[in-house]
Order: structure tokens, then C-alpha cells, then sequence
């Protein structure tokens, strides 16, 4: 690291630069006199990298120091003015490199925003908004914007051609600053809020006489004098008036108002509005905190003083959220940026609009939804403390905070917050404790069914501070749960296609006193298997080891690994029997069997399926919210952050097949995943009601989901994970190996698993096949490595295994195969 002076402007600089790609080191560059006033970390660089591929990439320090082992080639360009990356970000990156055991080049990749790490390959394209002002562009960026107004799309080599020059990316910087380009990209929409037309009275008639006026000039028109005189008398009772409610109120049709529109008497204004009513105290923006939770508010800050990180273990609708306002006004009046990290933000939609309600334009939402310019705004929004609250999925961890104070992972316990592919794989809520304390801040955990880590973490280590809410607001109380044996009902021949006469008759009682069900079962589809019952054959998937689920709305069998699709059948392609047998029910079997048993409800399905296209999840809900459904059937979507005054009833179709995966976290996850299904019941002032449907009904984790019993499942699966060393006593490595040939899987992973057992010992467990031994057409072979966090040193092991994976990549041998390192793999 050096300081720069006036004499730099001649000195010959080296820029060690981090490259958004899975290499090793970091790679130097030699700084062209007229950039080394330029220079400074964490601005963007543009570099050559191989042959003729350009790339961006972060300055991550300055030397004077040349490479010994390779000379050293010019940097093309620097993009930016100032730093666009942090000191702190740095760090992080570092960290999680290390810790998950991969590049901090594919942390960069993670992190930036597309827009910020354009590449030679990278394509642009032309913004189509009305009245292009093409006065604004120079000579050069005239060319690009011609070119783009022949061409649809071009790449910024083609760009780089067209203007005759390398260094393109001021030129292409300047064009997305101007909003006159994008990044081409599949562009999702953003969040969208809900909206309500508001019919008010032209300003004008305020005046009595012009009211007077008014009244004579209507005398001709009396369905619309009706409707006028409808408005008044609403805007006494009410301010806001919808066209629903005036058309209801006046008896007017549509095409009167319409008519009172197009005369300028009426107006309409759309306005934002939440989707929470505004008659309880929890939807209003003074509202003020129960007992219950004044105490746990007094406890939290306690715990803060003590503390950087406190679990906030509180029952379903205990009122968190409003915890979390208060605790954010603190760190807001502090001047202190807050970030709330949510495990699925298109699944919490809700929460999204309760705190726009409540800080207004003070809440940015960043998630991978974005189209990349908008994330990119935003990126440089945070960066310059313009956004004071950020609400985000995992990845806006990687944001670069300016002044970060307080840090919220709400439902830490969800899987959602662990990235599988591609690397880095690491567990946001892991990531966020360690941001908090490169910033200095502090953390909240919150859950009503907290992981077994965090609560190990917080009870038996008390390295985390634990406050409980253990009473749901307003004094609601907790659903009603019923258990039901689907062995009883057949032997008895009560139950109709997969529903108990219980469940039935609970939806019939529910539907009749209009309130409203949701159905969950956590498999999509028609049905997961079909079985030819003469030779016992089973449709399978050509890229994967994995059985194909029948969708009745495709009519076609669907691999849900790799998206392979074919036709239904309706003979054994083996034997050539017809008689096929289907086994077991996804949610559209759920949802056409209750259609078939109850034609006159009206029913939503919210699954994978059914919330692909753009505002899909949102509609659904909508139609739920605003009462146009009966019946909600879903997956787990139905039981993340969701808040129906409405429902009373929740049916659970058939527990069984969460409780049976074979994965040493099933029991929890059962447990956290029907606790919270269940507690989306009964969340207003009527007591909810779930029925459980199971085979199993002496399973402990069904008694304890009815008893609420929270401790009894985490003191029995604690002495069971210390047993069979498990986390949180141990620590979990994954190693997968991948190759398009079986007998080459099995040769190339049992020759790692040698060489590594020569080190670790009985650390080293495997290879083996996991569950599903083949996808997209590579096979898969696991190690472990079950690392005793008492008595070995993780960054030993990690350093070694470092070593062996680089010599393992370079070993000729392994040609065609690579490898998937993961730590924390659950």
C-alpha cells in the first residue's frame, strides 16, 4: 500500500485487481502514467484478461512492487470518479472467500450488480421510453445509439468496432447514467404496491356558487345529479373515495361516472394504499406497543448493551414486526442505516408494504428481481446514505453500507437464507452477524421457531442475548390443532380422495360463515409418481436419477431438476401395460379434488407452478386478501410472512413426507414448517383452527407442533445431533465430484477421498452417492467431513483442503470433472 503525493504522476504503479472470475490470486496490472492520479481502491478497472477478453475489475491495492512471476500488462482504463466499493465491502469479501472456501472473484460476481461488471461479452440495448432526447449525446454516443436503432442488440466488442477504440466503458458508463441503455437481461418486475382510484370533486366546485351552478346544469342529467349528490354525502363520512364505493353508494352505472369524468367535474387520483386495514392498532403508524412487547423491546436494548447479537424468539403473530419498527425509528434517529434482511422478498410482500406505510420513501428494496439498472441506482443510493432502510433477500448483504447501525434476519430459521449454486454458497444469516461486526453493529435474530444453532447460540453458549415473546398480540389466541388419522379414516372409508371427513367438514363450516382456508401441501404437481402396475416400472428423467411428476395443466411429466419435459402415458413404455397407477398428490391434485367434492368454491393455487409469470404471486394473494377466494392450496409459500384477517382454518394434507426425509434436520424443519403453516390461522380476534392429516399421528414432532412445545423438540434433537455428531457440535463439509461418466465419478472421488484421509483421518467420511445420485446428466459422488469444532482447528482443515482442491483442479487426470466444495451445507 502506498500514499499517493504529487511525484506519483510520474511513478510507475502496479493495480492488484480482483476479476470477476474463479482464479486463485489476485491479478496486477501496470497503471499508465496519465491514470495513476486515478487511481484508488475500490474503483472499477478495465482490464484485458487472456487472449481478448476485457473485463471489470475492483482495484484492491496499489503497489510500486512489479509481479516476478509474469510481466505485468497495461490497465485500459479506470470507470469511476469515486470508489464504488468499500474498504469494509473488501473485508467481507475476504471473509466469506475464505470461510466457504471459494474465489473472491466469485464473491465479486456475486455482489455486483451486472451493470457495474460489464465484460466484452456483455450486451447492451436501446431504451424504448417516448421522446429519446438525442441532443444530450456526444459524437460518439450519437454512433453507439444509431447503431442500436439498426441493430437490437450489440456487444460491447461490436460497440468497441464501431467506434474504433478499446476504451468504450466512459462512453457506455455515461449511456446508463443517462438511462439511455440497459443491460440485456430478462427484466422482472419490481415489487409493485397496491393502488385504489379515488374519485374526488374538481376543485373548482368548491366554490358554493359554481356548486350551485353545478346542481342546475345536472338537473337534466339525474343519474348523474344521483351520483354527485352520492359523492357529498359520502365525503362527510369518509375522505377517500373509491369509484367502487360511489358506484355502489349512488346506483350509478360505470358509464355515468365515466361521463362525470370526461366533463372535469370528477377527478381521479390513483394513490398507493396497503393492503392492511387500518382499524387495528398494528396497521397505524402510531400505534403503540403491548405489554408483552414494551418488555421485550426494554429486553432487546439491554441485551444490545451486553451483546451484538440477540435472538428475538417470538410466536406467530406475537406482534415482531412492530418491535422492529420501533428498534429501526432508534437507529434512524441515530443517523445510523438500518438493513432487513427477509428470507424470499417476493414471498413477503406484505411486510414490504407495512413499512412503506410506515418510513415512506425512506425503504429501498433491493433483490435479485430488480432489472440490473435498477439495482444499480440503488447500489450507489446505499453508497452515498441516500437509503436509510434497506429490505432485502440475501443478497443485498453485499450492498456497500455507509454507515450500517442495526441489521434485522427476520425468520432466521428459514433455509431460504442458505445460496446453493453458484458459488459463493454461504448462509446470509451467518454473513449478516459478520458485516455487523466489521460495521460495528448490531444484530437482531428474529423467529417463532428458531434454528437449533441460533438457540444453541443463545441458550446453552450464550454467545447471542434471547428475549421471548411469548404472547400473540391483542391478546389472540393460538390456533386450535387437531390431529387426524388417515389410517382410521380409510380402515372406517370416511375420507374422500385425500381429504378426512374432518378436514371436509371444517372447510364446509369455515366457508358457510364466509371465512377462508388455506391447504398445504408441500409438493407441486399433479402426482409425483406413476407406477405401471404389471411390471412395477416408473417414468423417469433422461439428464437426472429422479422420477417425473404428472401436471394435469400441461398434461405432461415434468423433471423438477432440470425442467426436462415429455408426454403423458398411457401405456408402460417397458411392458406395454395400460394399467397405470398414480401415487401420492401434489397441490393441483389437492386443488382439483376439492373442485370436483366442492364445485361452488372458489379456489387459488400458489406454488412454483403458478407464480413463474410476472405479478403472478401477487395477483393470487390479492384475490385472497380481497376475499375473491374461498380456498388457498400451496407449497411452503403459503407459510412464509403471511397475514390473512380472514382465515380461520388451515389444513395440513398429509405431514408424512416431511417427517420421513432422509436429512438429519427433518424433525426441525418439519416442525419450524408446519408451526408456521399453522400460524397463519386465527391471527385477528376469531381463534384459528388446523387440522393436521397424517398416517403417523404419535410422531413426537406432531405432539409437539399441537402442545406449541418449542423446547421439548430442541432438547430432544440437541442430545440427538451431540449423539451422532452433528452441527452445531460438529462442523459439515461437503465435497460433491461431477462427471458425465459413472465409472470416472467413482474413480476420480474415491482418489480424493485417499488422499484426504491420509490427512484428516476418520474426519473423512464417502464417498457415497447421495440421495439423487444423477442431474443434468452429471453424476455425483459426496465426502464429508464431520469436523469436531472441541478439539480441531477449522482453519487448519480449510487451509489444507485449499490445497488439495487447487492440486486437485490442476491434476490432468480429473479432466471433465469438477468439484462443488460446501461448507455449512444445510
Amino acid at each position: 500500500m502506498i500514499d499517493f503525493d504529487h511525484h506519483n504522476a510520474r511513478k510507475t504503479l502496479f493495480a492488484e485487481v480482483i476479476l470477476p472470475l474463479a482464479i486463485p490470486k489476485l491479478y496486477t496490472y501496470r497503471v499508465p502514467f496519465e491514470l495513476n492520479d486515478e487511481l484508488a481502491i475500490g474503483k472499477r478497472a478495465v482490464v484485458q484478461f487472456g487472449k481478448s477478453k476485457i473485463y471489470t475489475a475492483i482495484i484492491a491495492s496499489i503497489t510500486d512492487k512489479a509481479p516476478i512471476a509474469y510481466e505485468a500488462k497495461y490497465l485500459i482504463d479506470i470507470i469511476d470518479e469515486h470508489p464504488i466499493i468499500t474498504q469494509k465491502q473488501l473485508k467481507l469479501w475476504d471473509w466469506i472467500a475464505e470461510y466457504y472456501l471459494c474465489y473472491t472473484g466469485e464473491v465479486m460476481a456475486a455482489a455486483l450488480p451486472s451493470a457495474l461488471k460489464l465484460a466484452s461479452e456483455t450486451k447492451i440495448i436501446l431504451s424504448h421510453e417516448e421522446g429519446l432526447d438525442k441532443s444530450i449525446l456526444n459524437d460518439k454516443e450519437y454512433l453507439v445509439v444509431d447503431a442500436l436503432e439498426i441493430q437490437n442488440e450489440l456487444t460491447l466488442q461490436e460497440i468497441a468496432k464501431i467506434l474504433g477504440q478499446k476504451t468504450i466503458f466512459p462512453i457506455i458508463k455515461s449511456l446508463l447514467d443517462k438511462r439511455i441503455v440497459f443491460i440485456s437481461e430478462e427484466i422482472n418486475e419490481k415489487f409493485k404496491p397496491k393502488t385504489v382510484k379515488n374519485i374526488r370533486l374538481n376543485s373548482f366546485y368548491e366554490d358554493k356558487e359554481h356548486l350551485k351552478a353545478l346542481f342546475e346544469l345536472l338537473e337534466r342529467s339525474p343519474k348523474q345529479l344521483d351520483a354527485l349528490l352520492a359523492y357529498l354525502k359520502l365525503q362527510k363520512e369518509q375522505i377517500k373515495i373509491t369509484r367502487a364505493a360511489l358506484t355502489e353508494a349512488s346506483g350509478a352505472s360505470a358509464a355515468v361516472i365515466k361521463a362525470l369524468i370526461e366533463k372535469g367535474i370528477f377527478e381521479v387520483k390513483e394513490e398507493i394504499i396497503s393492503r392492511f386495514s387500518f382499524d387495528d392498532e398494528e396497521s397505524t403508524n402510531n400505534f403503540s406497543l403491548s405489554e408483552a412487547q414494551q418488555k421485550a423491546f426494554d429486553e432487546i436494548k439491554q441485551s444490545f448493551k451486553e451483546k451484538p447479537v440477540t435472538l428475538l424468539h417470538g410466536i406467530t403473530s406475537s406482534g415482531k414486526t412492530q418491535l422492529y419498527i420501533r428498534l429501526m425509528e432508534e437507529y434512524l434517529a441515530l443517523g445510523k442505516q438500518v438493513l432487513y434482511l427477509l428470507p424470499e422478498i417476493a414471498l413477503t410482500a406484505q411486510i414490504v408494504e407495512r413499512l412503506k406505510f410506515h418510513f415512506g420513501n425512506q425503504i429501498v428494496v433491493y433483490h435479485s428481481k430488480f432489472n440490473d439498472n435498477e439495482r444499480a441506482e440503488i447500489w450507489q443510493k446505499v453508497l452515498k446514505n441516500e437509503a436509510k432502510i434497506i429490505l432485502g433477500a440475501r443478497s443485498s448483504l453485499f450492498l456497500p453500507f455507509a454507515d450500517l447501525g442495526f441489521l434485522i434476519v427476520d425468520e432466521e430459521h428459514e433455509a431460504s437464507y442458505k445460496q446453493y449454486d453458484p458459488a459463493p454458497r454461504y448462509h446470509a444469516r451467518d454473513v449478516a452477524i459478520v458485516l455487523a461486526n466489521i460495521y460495528q453493529a448490531k444484530v437482531l435474530l428474529g423467529s417463532a421457531t428458531p434454528s437449533l444453532e441460533s438457540y444453541f447460540n443463545a441458550t446453552t453458549q450464550q454467545k447471542y442475548g434471547l428475549v421471548r415473546l411469548d404472547v400473540r398480540y391483542s391478546g389472540v389466541n393460538l390456533p386450535e390443532i387437531e390431529v387426524v388419522s388417515i389410517t382410521e379414516e380409510k380402515a372406517r372409508k370416511t375420507i374422500k380422495e385425500n381429504f378426512t371427513s374432518v378436514l371436509l367438514d371444517r372447510i364446509q363450516e369455515a366457508i358457510k360463515v364466509k371465512e377462508q382456508v388455506i391447504l398445504f401441501q408441500n409438493r407441486r404437481g399433479y402426482v409425483p409418481i406413476l407406477i405401471c402396475k404389471t411390471c412395477g416400472n416408473t417414468p423417469k428423467c433422461i439428464n437426472c436419477d429422479v422420477s417425473l411428476t404428472y401436471h394435469k395443466a400441461s398434461g405432461k411429466l415434468h423433471c423438477h431438476y432440470c425442467g426436462y419435459r415429455e408426454d403423458n402415458i398411457s401405456e408402460c413404455p417397458a411392458c406395454g401395460s395400460k394399467h397405470i397407477e398414480y401415487k401420492g398428490l401434489g397441490t393441483e391434485k389437492v386443488e382439483d379434488d376439492l373442485r370436483v367434492m366442492l364445485p361452488d368454491l372458489k379456489i387459488g393455487r400458489l406454488d412454483y407452478d403458478t407464480t413463474r409469470n410476472k405479478n403472478a404471486h401477487q395477483h393470487i394473494i390479492t384475490d385472497f386478501e380481497e376475499k375473491r377466494l374461498d380456498v388457498l392450496v400451496g407449497t411452503q409459500m403459503v407459510a412464509k410472512g403471511l397475514d390473512f384477517d380472514n382465515v380461520t382454518t388451515i389444513g395440513v394434507i398429509n405431514a408424512d413426507s416431511m417427517l420421513q426425509f432422509p436429512d438429519f434436520r427433518a424433525y426441525e424443519r418439519s416442525f419450524q414448517m408446519l408451526s408456521q403453516v399453522a400460524g397463519r390461522a386465527g391471527r385477528r380476534e376469531k381463534q384459528g383452527k388446523v387440522i393436521i392429516q397424517t398416517y403417523d399421528t404419535k410422531n413426537r414432532v406432531i405432539q409437539q407442533i399441537v402442545n406449541n412445545d418449542y423446547e421439548a423438540m430442541y432438547r430432544h434433537e440437541i442430545l440427538e445431533r451431540k449423539q451422532f455428531k452433528y452441527p452445531p457440535f460438529y462442523r459439515l463439509i461437503h465435497i460433491d465430484i461431477k462427471h458425465k461418466d459413472f465409472a470416472k465419478t467413482q474413480q476420480i472421488a474415491e482418489g480424493l477421498a485417499r488422499e484426504l484421509k491420509k490427512t484428516l483421518g476418520d474426519l473423512v467420511i464417502g464417498p457415497q452417492t447421495p440421495l439423487i445420485g444423477r442431474i443434468r446428466n452429471y453424476y455425483i459422488q459426496t465426502i464429508i467431513l464431520k469436523i469436531d469444532l472441541q478439539h480441531q482447528s477449522i482453519p487448519k482443515i480449510k487451509e489444507y483442503l485449499k490445497r488439495e482442491i487447487g492440486n486437485f483442479e490442476a491434476n490432468k487426470l480429473n479432466k471433465g470433472s469438477y468439484l462443488v466444495v460446501n461448507v455449512d451445507p444445510y
